[in-house]
C-alpha cells in the first residue's frame, strides 16, 4: 500500500480505503489508485535499486517555518522522495524568504530537480527556472504559475463554496469575511468560492465585510473585533485560516459574544489548533500530506522522462463541521444539522436541511 501511495501521491489512509471498498473516495481518486495498483503489479514502473545508493537530489524550498501547515507538506516531500531513492537539499526558515536561489539552482550539477513550496518568487522567476529547463513543481502556488508548470493545490473555490453553504443552510446571510494579505492565488479562489454560493441564493458579497490580514492569531483578533463591533455585526465569520479563527473566537470572548450562539466561526487548513479551539473549529480540511506526495510524484515521473499527465492538479478539500457554527441568530429556534464528531458531513444534505 506504500509503494502504491507513492505511486498515485495519495496518503497510505486513501489507498486502504480503495483496496478494502470501505469509505468515502471519489472516483478520480480510485482510478488513480487502482491504476498505480496495476503499474505495480505488471512491473511497469521503474525504482531505482536500492543498493545502488541514492539516485540523485531534490532541492526542497519552503522558506518559512515549518509549522503545523508546512510541517505536514514538508515531512511527505521528504518520505516520498525517500521511498524514490532520492536524497533531499533542504532550504527552510524565514531567513531564506529573500535568498535569491532559484536563479543560481540550474547550475548546481548535483540537483536533479526541485519542488517549491508556496514560492514567493514572482511569475518571470519561475518563467526563468522553467525556461533553464530544470525539473520543478510547485506546491500550493502563491501566484498563478506558467500554464506549463507542474503544480499541485488544494481545490481552495469548492471549500470555500461548502463553506459558505453550510453558513446559509443555517440561516447566514450576513456573513463577514478575513482574507490574506497581500491577495494569494487561494485567497483569490476561497473568496470566488464564497461569493458563488452566496450567488446561488440570490445575495451579493458586501465588500464592507471583506477585510485582509496576515494569518497569524492577532490579525482575528483585530479583524474580527473590528467586524463584531459593526453596527450591524455579521452573525457568521469565515476566516481562511484556522489560527485567524483562533483569533475571532478570542475577540468574541472578549465582548461578551458566545459561539456559535450570537455569532458562528469558521477557519481553514484543519491544523491542530482548530481542535484545542474552544468552540473547536469548523473547518476545510486541506489534504496537506497528500499535496506533498502528489508533488514528489508528478515530479518523479518528468524526471524518468514520462508525461505529465496533468500540470495543475487540484486535491479535494472536505468541510468538517464543530462546534463552532449553529442557526444564525434571527433562526435561534431552528434545530441545526448535526455532524458525527470531526467528520467531514454531506453538503448535499446541510444544503436541503
Amino acid at each position: 500500500m506504500r509503494e502504491v501511495a507513492t505511486e498515485a501521491g495519495v496518503s497510505v489512509a486513501t489507498v486502504s480505503r480503495v483496496l478494502s471498498g470501505k469509505g468515502n473516495v471519489t472516483e478520480p481518486t480510485r482510478r488513480l489508485v487502482e491504476e498505480a495498483r496495476h503499474r505495480l503489479l505488471q512491473g511497469g514502473v521503474r525504482r531505482p535499486d536500492a543498493s545502488a545508493g541514492r539516485a540523485g537530489t531534490i532541492f526542497v524550498r519552503c522558506p518559512y517555518e515549518l509549522t503545523d501547515y508546512f510541517g505536514p507538506i514538508v515531512s511527505a516531500v521528504a518520505e516520498t522522495l525517500h521511498l524514490h531513492h532520492y536524497e533531499m537539499v533542504l532550504d527552510a526558515g524565514g531567513a531564506a524568504y529573500h535568498d535569491d536561489v532559484l536563479r543560481r539552482l540550474p547550475t548546481r550539477p548535483d540537483i536533479a530537480g526541485a519542488v517549491l513550496v508556496l514560492p514567493p518568487e514572482s511569475h518571470s522567476e519561475i518563467e526563468a527556472l522553467r525556461s533553464s529547463r530544470m525539473p520543478f513543481v510547485v506546491i500550493d502556488p502563491r501566484i498563478a504559475v506558467p500554464r506549463d508548470v507542474l503544480s499541485v493545490s488544494a481545490a481552495n473555490f469548492s471549500g470555500a463554496l461548502q463553506v459558505t453553504r453550510h453558513l446559509i443552510a443555517l440561516g447566514h446571510r450576513r456573513i463577514g469575511v478575513i482574507s490574506a494579505a497581500p491577495a494569494l492565488a487561494a485567497g483569490d479562489a476561497r473568496l470566488a468560492g464564497h461569493a458563488a454560493a452566496l450567488a446561488q441564493v440570490g445575495e451579493l458579497v458586501d465588500e464592507s465585510l471583506v477585510l485582509r490580514g496576515e494569518p497569524v492569531i492577532s490579525t482575528g483578533e483585530d479583524l474580527g473585533g473590528q467586524l463584531l463591533d459593526l453596527a450591524q455585526a455579521p452573525s457568521a465569520i469565515v476566516c481562511f485560516n484556522d489560527k485567524v479563527a483562533v483569533g475571532v473566537l478570542h475577540a468574541a470572548e472578549r465582548r461578551g459574544c458566545q459561539v456559535p450562539r450570537d455569532v458562528s466561526v469558521v477557519g481553514f487548513d484543519d491544523i491542530d489548533i482548530s481542535r484545542a479551539a474552544s468552540p473547536r473549529l469548523t473547518t476545510v480540511r486541506q489534504p496537506l500530506q497528500e499535496m506533498g506526495r502528489m508533488a514528489v510524484t508528478s515530479l518523479m515521473r518528468v524526471i524518468e522522462g514520462q508525461r505529465a499527465e496533468a500540470l495543475h492538479v487540484e486535491l479535494a478539500t472536505e468541510l468538517v463541521v464543530r462546534g463552532s457554527t449553529g442557526p444564525a441568530p434571527s433562526q435561534a429556534g431552528v434545530r441545526a444539522p448535526l455532524a458525527t464528531k470531526d467528520k467531514p458531513v454531506d453538503i448535499g444534505r446541510l444544503a436541503h436541511a
